[in-house]
Order: C-alpha cells, then structure tokens, then sequence
C-alpha cells in the first residue's frame, strides 16, 4: 500500500487537500502538473475505466479523497452529458477499482443532493443530479461488496487560491482588486458558506474515522448568509465605498437555500467549523491582493 490517493487535485478543494496531507501523496490530474508539496503527480482521464484500473493499480491506495469532477452548476441542456460522464461515470470506475484493489474512499458530494438539510428538495441541476446518482452506486457498492466508503458534502465553499473565478468571491474580490464593478444578481440567494480550510479539515478527518464508513453528512457552518450580505462585506474587506450593483445579471432558476446540519459531521468525526465568514474573506481578499 501506498498511502493516500487525491483524485481532481488539480481542483480548488483538492489542492488545499494535498498541501495538507503532505509529502508523498499521490495526485491525479487531467493535464500535467508539477510537484509544489512533495506530491506524487499521474496524469490521467477518469472517464476511462481501464485507465482508473491502471492507476489504482499502481498506487495500490489505503483511502482514495475522490474530488475529481465536472463541476458545473449551470441549468443548461448541454452540461447533462459531461456532469454524466464526468461526475457519475468517474465515480463508478473509482469505485469499481476501489472494490478490486481494497482500499477505503471518501467522496466529494454535493449539498444540492437530496437530503434533511433542503428538505430533501429534488436536484436543481444535471450536476447536483449526478452527483445524486453517485451517492447512490456508493451505497450499493457497500452493499453488494462491502466498499468502505465516506461521503462528504460541502456546502458553499470558499477561499484562497479558487480557480474558477467566476465563483462569487473570487469574481468580486478580483473586481474589486482590479478597480472594475462586478455583475451581480439581486443578491437573495441564501448561502451556508464554509472556509476551504475547514473543509478540508473535514476531508481528513472523514478519511481516518471507522464511524463515518457508511456515513455521509454535511459539511458547513449551519448559518444562511445572503450573497448580498457576502459581498457587502468583501466591499467592506477592500475598502471599496461604493454600493455593489445588485440586479444587473438576472437570478438563477430553482436555486433553493442550502444548509448544512453539524450534528452528524461532530458526531462521527469530531469536526466543527472554525473559521468566521469575516476572517475568512478577509484571508482569501489578502490572499488574491498579495498576489496582484
């Protein structure tokens, strides 16, 4: 066995992830990375089967953190078949591979799936959808082949280093960094944001807890923030005086507030949110200002 495996590490929870996990962790990418925290790099496709087979086989991981994923929350036709291929089909290889090789997987899940927090609202999206479906090949798997797996599903995740910075936060932050209005909607989004940090905190724990095999919970701070009171701040944060110009880009359809409940993350892992909405902004606006 070679330790630990970290799948989309490329990604914006996956790096933090692998920074914190340490030398010797084995990465998977899709494109060509290079070793910043003493990480293993392979390069490789998830979608394919024999490809996943390859390289669970040469890893031979203890615990899998499977991060990889098409994560695009657009309400489009289009990303139906990607988030497919990318979220459901990734998954199952892993999974599959996990089963044959023998080793344990936590697995990134999304707050937007069905459960107690929303009310078990239907999946407002094709990327919240499969993401529903992975869930459940994982617990069939643990039926059927007694796979140890973790789920964890982070609400609205934020902080340093987001690649995608067409997210909220990044989005303003850069804007307002650069001198430039952003194009905001109303605003009256509810939000449960969490610190990246945090987040991964809950990774590692997850990864190392026999209670939580069986097991997913949510990840978050418990509280609703508007995006509205969000970026207020981040204006606040820059000093930035002039009124955010809500309403210039029209609201997302079937956005339903997300919430996490703490009990069960506490409960099976021992992890609660540390990290404050102010402080972390506050971390992630000098983050991207110091490196202007």
């Amino acid at each position: 066995m070679s330790g630990v495996l970290v799948t989309g590490a490329a990604g914006f929870i996956g790096s933090h992830l692998v920074r914190r996990l340490g030398p010797g962790t084995h990465a998977v990418s899709r494109r060509p990375m290079e070793s910043a925290h003493g990480e293993v790099w392979h390069r490789a496709d998830l979608r394919d089967a024999e490809t996943v087979a390859r390289l669970f086989a040469e890893v031979r991981p203890e615990v899998v953190y499977h991060l990889a994923g098409e994560v695009n929350g657009a309400r489009d036709v289009s990303v139906v078949g990607p988030t497919m291929e990318g979220v459901l089909a990734g998954t199952v290889n892993v999974l599959t591979s996990a089963v044959t090789t023998g080793c344990r997987v936590v697995l990134a899940g999304s707050s937007e799936e069905p459960r107690p927090g929303n009310g078990h609202n239907a999946p407002p999206s094709p990327y919240a959808m499969a993401k529903t479906a992975a869930t459940g090949y994982a617990e069939l798997y643990h039926r059927l082949w007694d796979l140890p797996y973790t789920i964890v599903r982070p609400t609205m995740v934020y902080g340093p280093a987001q690649r995608d910075t067409a997210k909220i936060v990044p989005y303003v932050t850069l804007a307002l960094l650069r001198g430039d209005k952003p194009r905001l909607t109303s605003g009256a989004k509810l939000v449960d944001w969490v610190y990246v940090d945090d987040v991964v905190e809950a990774f590692v724990l997850a990864g190392r807890s026999e209670r939580a095999v069986g097991k997913a919970f949510d990840v978050g701070t418990g509280t609703r923030v508007s995006v509205r009171e969000a970026v207020e701040l981040l204006y606040r944060i820059a000093g930035e005086e002039s009124a955010p110009p809500f309403g210039t880009v029209a609201d997302r359809p079937l956005d339903v507030p997300q919430t996490a409940e703490l009990g069960p993350a506490l409960e099976l892992i021992g992890w609660r949110p540390r990290t404050g909405l102010e402080e972390g902004l506050r971390r992630t606006v000098e983050w991207y200002g110091s490196r202007r």
